[in-house]
């Protein structure tokens, strides 16, 4: 396990900005704990596209291996969120980030995570390095 103890907006590089739904909702009132990952993966699904990557055709891509969510405070619709990402290691064939969610206006996240990906090759399931590509663009995120 990672240890993220990045609890404020300045300790993240990228943000994505995304407004929450109503279905997200659970009948508590506030977002159900699944949501947060999908967000947790749009988040890192859009900074990979923009660092260069294309899901559906590079011949080596991420594969989630390992991720979590700290639950700090209750978000719900129709809280607009900004998640933040910070590239907290690039290895040989991985990478781990460090994930943060916070209400937009507010400096403290409500959530805290980490996700760690290994690339592999598409075809033969197999760790591969990093794309230089990304590994460059990540770099610049550490």
């Amino acid at each position: 396990m990672i240890n993220n103890e990045w609890l404020k907006r300045d300790d993240y590089r990228y943000f994505y900005t995304i407004p929450t739904r109503w279905n997200d909702n659970d009948q508590f009132g506030h977002l159900n704990n699944v949501i947060y990952y999908r967000l947790y993966e749009a988040l890192i699904v859009q900074y990979l596209t923009e660092a260069g990557l294309d899901w559906m055709q590079d011949p080596v891509i991420p594969y989630a291996a390992e991720s979590l969510c700290r639950f700090r405070r209750a978000v719900s619709f129709p809280d607009i969120l900004d998640l933040g990402l910070r590239v907290i290691k690039v290895g040989r064939t991985s990478v781990a980030y460090a994930l943060a969610m916070f209400r937009q206006g507010e400096d403290e996240a409500a959530a805290t995570g980490h996700w760690v990906h290994v690339y592999v090759d598409r075809q033969s399931q197999q760790p591969m390095p990093v794309p230089a590509l990304i590994r460059e663009a990540m770099l610049r995120d550490v």
